[in-house]
C-alpha cells in the first residue's frame, strides 16, 4: 500500500478552503492534498468524518486518562483541519469532563465548527470551560428520560432514546441537519466514534498513527466484539504520510439518515 506524503503550506490550505467555498483552487496543490482535503471539501450533501488520533499500540491514553500529546505536531493540525472543514464536531461527555477541549481551529486558517456534546444521562454540571470559555456555540444531546439542568451558552436538544443503547446517532443528525449542519466529524470517544460507525453512518474514519507505544490504557475504538474476520469492517484505506504521525484515511459507504 502506497504511503503519500502530506506537505502543507499556507497556500495549499487556502487552495483547499477556496474548494470548500465553492471557488476555485487559486493555485495548484498536490494530488496528496487534493486526495486527502480536497475531496471532503469539494463533498456535497451530508458528510460524516471520524478522528482518531492514537499510539502504535492502538491508545488514545494512559489507564490514569493523561491523552495530552498522544498526537505530534502534525498529527493535532490534521485535527484542527478536520474540524475547519465541517459544519460541527461531536464528542461525548465523558471527553468533555476528562479532555476539557476547546474543539477550535487555532492551530490552522478557517472557522471553529458548532461544537456538539452528547450528554444522554444529563451528567455534565455547567461548570466545565466549553460552557464558558466564549468559543463557537454548544449544542448539547440528552435523553428525554434524564433529569436536565440548566447549562450557560448552551442549546440543549432532549431526545428519545433507544432501549438500553442510549441516543440514536441517526436521530442526532437529523437534528443537526435541521439546524443547516450537514458536514460533521465525530472526534471522540471511542464508543461515541463506534456508535456512529456501526450504524452505517460513517463516509471517512481517519485514524492518526504517532510513534509511541503506551502498553495499556482505553483503545481509540470501541466496536462490539466479533467471532471471525469475515464480519470485520474491511475499508477502502489510503495512506498519508503527516511528518510526526502516519494517517489512514478509511472510507466506508454509508447509509441514509
Amino acid at each position: 500500500m502506497a504511503i503519500q506524503s502530506i506537505e502543507m503550506t499556507s497556500k495549499a490550505w487556502d487552495c483547499v478552503l477556496a474548494l470548500l467555498q465553492g471557488r476555485s483552487q487559486a493555485a495548484i496543490i498536490s494530488d496528496a492534498i487534493f486526495e486527502l482535503y480536497g475531496t471532503l471539501a469539494q463533498k456535497t450533501g451530508p458528510l460524516v468524518l471520524a478522528q482518531v488520533g492514537q499510539s502504535l499500540d492502538g491508545r488514545v491514553a494512559t489507564p490514569s486518562g493523561d491523552a495530552r500529546d498522544i498526537s505530534g505536531p502534525d498529527g493535532l493540525a490534521h485535527l484542527h483541519r478536520c474540524r475547519a472543514l465541517v459544519d460541527a464536531v461531536v464528542i461525548g461527555e465523558t471527553t468533555v469532563a476528562s479532555d476539557n477541549p476547546r474543539l477550535s481551529v487555532r492551530l490552522v486558517k478557517g472557522h471553529d465548527p458548532v461544537r456538539v456534546v452528547i450528554d444522554c444521562h444529563a451528567r455534565l454540571t455547567g461548570e466545565e470551560g466549553i460552557f464558558h470559555d466564549g468559543g463557537a456555540p454548544v449544542i448539547l444531546f440528552q435523553s428525554m428520560a434524564a433529569r436536565s439542568r440548566v447549562l450557560p451558552n448552551a442549546e440543549i436538544i432532549p431526545l428519545v432514546p433507544k432501549s438500553g443503547t442510549g441516543l440514536k446517532p441517526q436521530d442526532i443528525l437529523k437534528e443537526l441537519a435541521a439546524r443547516g449542519l450537514s458536514r460533521i466529524l465525530v472526534e471522540g470517544g471511542a464508543k461515541t466514534i463506534a456508535r456512529f460507525v456501526n450504524a452505517g453512518l460513517v463516509d471517512h474514519l481517519h485514524v492518526a498513527i504517532s510513534p509511541i507505544i503506551i502498553g495499556s490504557g482505553p483503545s481509540g475504538i470501541s466496536l462490539p466484539p466479533i467471532e471471525k474476520l469475515s464480519a470485520a469492517h474491511r475499508p477502502e484505506t489510503k495512506v498519508f504520510s503527516l511528518g510526526s504521525d502516519i494517517l489512514f484515511d478509511c472510507r466506508f459507504s454509508p447509509q441514509n439518515f
